[in-house]
């Protein structure tokens, strides 16, 4: 027989009340798998480990909305949530830990009379886009399969692929070797298990000889890169062909396009004032653009995927996982 645990050992042993876990089976987040011959709840291992996970991501700040579709996310088994907690409460110990020894530096400076500029008072939270909003991305960038197929399909009969800027791994081919290029410490902690190699590089310095690979792709990232015209020249110049997903901020009428940013965001439109138009981008590389359409059930939460679901934008887990929107 399996052993199991009464609701009161696991409240005693997590740290928390029977009443948030008698909440949590209610809601069906962690339902314990038995119960006592006095009815009362019963923890087999399976239901520890699955708590545990959600008690992980609680502590980290994710609501239950969030904390649900990751312990039900059917890509990740535990070692995979286990090397994502780590990764997160590593980032967070670090974040902490640069924040307290910044403070140190200014309490050192008022003692001795120093006053710290405003910028200097602000570099306390100084942080690059992905450290800032990498660890919300687990609960709603995910894999979109449609665009994926679209994506691999462009990749034609390539057998080694150079995924640049690829955060946690969301696009690359199982069907082929793959490397990863991603500069975000976040963003590689979270890379699950098996993933691809990832090397910490940015986009406009590849550290990879002319013709190393039969593809590079670069996925909803462009947009991210200091010099984006400079990093679709270093894709070309390491592989034979380059697929880029991402989104034409250049022609005429795109801001009133997407009610979004016509109706609530029309400062969009001054963000992107010098972003090189989408024929600047595919010409810099001799490339051709198509267009991809956004269906409306879009499994990966980037800035246009809610198009037809307006109240998703109101929901903290997808405004933390939207680099304009956070």
């Amino acid at each position: 027989m399996e052993e199991h645990l009464t609701v009161g050992r696991v409240a005693e042993l997590a740290g928390v009340s029977v009443r948030t876990l008698h909440h949590y089976d209610e809601i069906g987040l962690v339902q314990p798998s038995a119960r006592t011959g006095a009815g009362y709840r019963a923890y087999a291992a399976g239901d520890v480990e699955r708590l545990r996970e959600v008690l992980g991501y609680r502590r980290l700040g994710f609501g239950l909305r969030e904390i649900a579709d990751l312990v039900d996310d059917p890509t990740a088994d535990a070692l995979a949530h286990l090397y994502r907690l780590r990764g997160l409460l590593s980032e967070q110990r670090d974040r902490a830990a640069a924040m307290v020894a910044a403070i140190d530096r200014e309490l050192e400076a008022r003692a001795m009379g120093i006053r710290t500029t405003p910028e200097e008072q602000l570099k306390v939270f100084g942080a690059q886009l992905y450290e800032a909003i990498g660890s919300a991305y687990p609960a709603t960038r995910r894999t979109e399969p449609r665009i994926a197929a679209r994506l691999w399909e462009e990749l034609g009969d390539a057998r080694t692929v150079l995924n640049v800027g690829a955060g946690t791994g969301s696009y690359e081919p199982t069907d082929r070797e793959v490397t990863a290029v991603e500069p975000s410490a976040v963003m590689r902690a979270q890379r699950p298990p098996g993933a691809a190699p990832c090397v910490a590089a940015g986009a406009e310095s590849l550290p990879f000889a002319d013709q190393s690979f039969d593809a590079a792709m670069a996925v909803s990232t462009v947009h991210h890169w200091p010099d984006p015209v400079a990093g679709l020249r270093e894709l070309r110049r390491v592989a034979r062909r380059v697929v880029v997903l991402t989104y034409d901020a250049g022609s005429p009428g795109w801001l009133d396009r997407f009610w979004l940013t016509r109706d609530y965001l029309p400062e969009f439109a001054d963000v992107l004032a010098d972003w090189p138009s989408l024929a600047d981008l595919a010409g810099a590389i001799g490339a051709r653009a198509e267009p991809v359409l956004v269906p409306w059930d879009c499994a990966d939460g980037f800035f246009e995927a809610y198009w037809r679901r307006p109240e998703a934008y109101l929901e903290e887990p997808v405004r933390r996982a939207i680099p304009c929107s956070s």
